[in-house]
């Protein structure tokens, strides 16, 4: 019984999608696909994109490790400004 009063007061705060959070989601990704444009060594590995141009001269594995990134920081974030009330 204490296990499981533990476990519901573990639980993180959750928001419903809304504008707000999406925009919060593309600032994080924007922010990641920045600082990946900074740090990758050899960005233009593998694949190409399309609209290579539009992305920094990235590939497709650099874009999908940043925008990866991204998710998790937006996640995040997300969680956090939820938690805080702010969302």
């Amino acid at each position: 019984m204490t296990y499981l009063t533990l476990l519901a007061a573990t639980t993180p705060i959750t928001v419903s999608w809304s504008p707000k959070v999406a925009i919060v989601m593309i600032a994080c990704n924007i922010v990641a696909i920045a600082f990946g444009k900074f740090t990758i060594k050899n960005q233009s590995a593998g694949p190409a994109l399309p609209s290579s141009p539009m992305f920094g001269g990235m590939g497709f594995p650099a874009l999908l490790g940043t925008t990866s990134l991204g998710h998790v920081l937006g996640a995040g974030v997300i969680l956090g400004l939820a938690n805080a009330g702010a969302l």
